[in-house]
């Protein structure tokens, strides 16, 4: 048990170190009116408290830095929520205040807010697209043996797929296709649509159009086929920006792995409420170096994303989680409206 006295140096430690990102000495600490104590009293605790793990020292310099323990123990007993200031409230709501027809746009927006309101990486896992339903089909033709198809989804997503066009399908051919698509597949979710076409749908369009066979089996193909893209970073170079990743090594270690996908593994396990993992508790090499905040999101009562924010493991908790907590309580209110009347534009509302 640690007393209250430690209790506050630790505080004040951890506190000064996030600040400055330099080593804390108890001549430092003394001079801070929270910490009513005399250097040599103070320093004695320190001491205490690097025995005990939760502090450690520096090769360079006498001060101390908190541990990962001190870190762990700072973030779950003596870090007090912080109020955003009023100019950072107004940058962070700033990009729900504009009309918004996308998914993807929305969560591109909002990891870069984030990564600039906090200069940290931000990686936003967007919503399990195979459950979006479809809202509505149509395909345009690009050239006599090519189209596109286009699917929009209920929640603002836009999916393109070039297709293939066969031969002796005319234009009022594909009209007719479209109509049918869009009788026969609204509602239905992405995932069920390879199925759908196959199953359903395909002999009443050969039934109907000829030459149909063609362009719904590069439908299916390209509905089957395609890589899921959800995850949305922003920000991967602000770690050049932290003192103690100035080293370039460091750096280019950090890059790699954001390209070889070590993102996604920060979302295997979906938990509620605010995550907070510290260097080791990542279970990722690559980020021992690196605290992830993370939380949850949704999208009415049966699609959820997950945010992240990676920084150092000096990285200002009180106000990354503040952070958090706004934005995805007002993304899945945005994502709400844009499922419903297809727009995040509040004033839609009224």
């Amino acid at each position: 048990m640690l007393t209250n006295r430690q209790l506050l140096i630790l505080q004040l430690t951890v506190n000064d170190f996030i600040e400055s990102a330099q080593p804390v000495g108890s001549r430092q600490l003394s001079k801070k009116e929270e910490a009513p104590f005399s250097p040599a009293t103070i320093r004695n605790e320190m001491a205490d408290l690097e025995e005990m793990g939760y502090l450690e020292k520096t090769h360079t310099s006498s001060g101390r830095i908190p541990s990962e323990k001190g870190y762990r123990f700072y973030v779950d007993h003596l870090l007090t929520p912080q109020k955003l200031k009023v100019e950072d409230n107004l940058q962070l709501r700033s990009v729900f205040q504009e009309k918004v027809l996308e998914t993807e746009e929305l969560i591109r927006n909002s990891a870069s807010i984030l990564s600039e309101l906090t200069n940290y990486t931000t990686v936003l896992l967007g919503p399990d697209t195979k459950a979006h339903k479809v809202k509505r089909f149509s395909i345009v033709p690009l050239s006599e043996d090519k189209a596109v198809a286009i699917m929009v989804t209920n929640n603002g997503r836009v999916e393109n797929h070039v297709v293939d066009i066969a031969d002796g399908l005319s234009p009022p051919d594909i009209e007719k296709m479209v109509n049918l698509l869009n009788e026969r597949l609204i509602g239905t979710p992405l995932s069920d649509i390879p199925r759908k076409l196959a199953v359903e749908s395909k002999m009443l369009y050969e039934r109907h159009i000829k030459n149909a066979g063609t362009i719904l089996t590069s439908i299916q193909d390209a509905m089957s086929g395609k890589t899921d893209e959800r995850l949305f970073l922003s920000g991967q170079m602000n770690m050049m920006k932290q003192p103690e990743f100035n080293d370039v090594t460091k750096v280019k270690t950090f890059l790699e792995a954001i390209e070889q996908g070590i993102p996604l593994k920060l979302f295997e396990q979906t938990l509620t409420g605010i995550q907070v993992r510290i260097g080791t508790e990542n279970r990722e090499h690559t980020l021992d170096d690196f605290s992830v905040i993370s939380t949850a999101y949704a999208v009415g009562t049966d699609m959820t994303g997950s945010i992240a924010i990676i920084g150092p493991k000096r990285m200002d908790y009180g106000r990354v989680i503040t952070l958090l907590d706004i934005l995805s309580e007002d993304l899945s209110a945005a994502l709400e409206r844009l499922t419903i009347d297809g727009t995040t534009d509040r004033r839609n509302q009224s």
